[in-house]
């Protein structure tokens, strides 16, 4: 396959119930538990209403990697996904001109496209925030894309330092995105709800005035930690 036009087949897909689980979660849990290390980049950014725990972003990437300012592969890349699939595409980052906008958007959604993480930019803001569909991007341009290529499908990519591979988990939610290795996910997400359960119950003491505060003091006494 030439360099710049192929399509990488193969990959397998993280399990659906293991991606309902990450989707209960908030990604900063998520994220804590990856020892905080595989952000997105803050740049990434919900384009979409993202308000009250709705637009929440969960599922299994299917990678594109493409020329700034060009669509062309992206369209592929939505007529071949699954149900499920979050279109995770690297465009360099370049805002001059949008590789996603209203119509493409839409066709995705009705193929069951779970939503879009794009580090690049989008045009037709008002059309996304205006719903819930999950769309996640560095920039907004009214400018439009070309439609030439090159481009590839299922390749890894590297955005803001975060690596994403065809078929990782990919969540998102109003704080950024995060993609998790399949190979690791469940371990992560065991974790994960441990920590959130444990955060639900300092909710509640918090709320009583129970919250046990001595580790504050604790800490900062063995840090050195004087008074004057």
């Amino acid at each position: 396959m030439p360099v710049g036009f192929r399509w990488v087949r193969g990959h397998v897909r993280a399990d659906r119930a293991l991606v309902d689980r990450f989707a209960a979660v908030p990604v900063a849990i998520v994220s804590d538990n990856m020892n905080r290390m595989f952000a997105g980049g803050a740049d990434l950014r919900p384009m979409h209403a993202c308000e009250g725990g709705s637009g929440g972003l969960a599922g299994a990437a299917l990678t594109v990697l493409t020329r700034p300012g060009d669509n062309l592969v992206i369209h592929k890349a939505i007529d071949v996904a699954e149900r499920g699939d979050v279109i995770v595409v690297d465009a360099g980052g370049d805002t001059t001109s949008a590789v996603v906008g209203e119509l493409i958007a839409r066709h995705a959604q009705v193929r069951g496209v779970a939503g879009f993480v794009i580090n690049g930019a989008i045009r037709d803001l008002d059309a996304f925030r205006g719903g819930n569909f999950p769309i996640f991007a560095t920039g907004v341009t009214h400018r439009g894309p070309y439609k030439d290529g090159p481009g590839e499908i299922g390749v890894p990519l590297s955005i803001g330092g975060m690596v994403v591979h065809s078929g990782d988990i990919v969540i998102g939610d109003a704080d950024g995105v995060l993609a998790v290795p399949r190979a690791e996910a469940g371990s992560i997400i065991g974790l994960a709800e441990a920590q959130q359960a444990k955060e639900a119950e300092i909710l509640r003491q918090i709320e009583s005035g129970t919250w046990d505060r001595r580790w504050v003091d604790e800490m900062l006494k063995a840090r050195g930690f004087t008074e004057e």
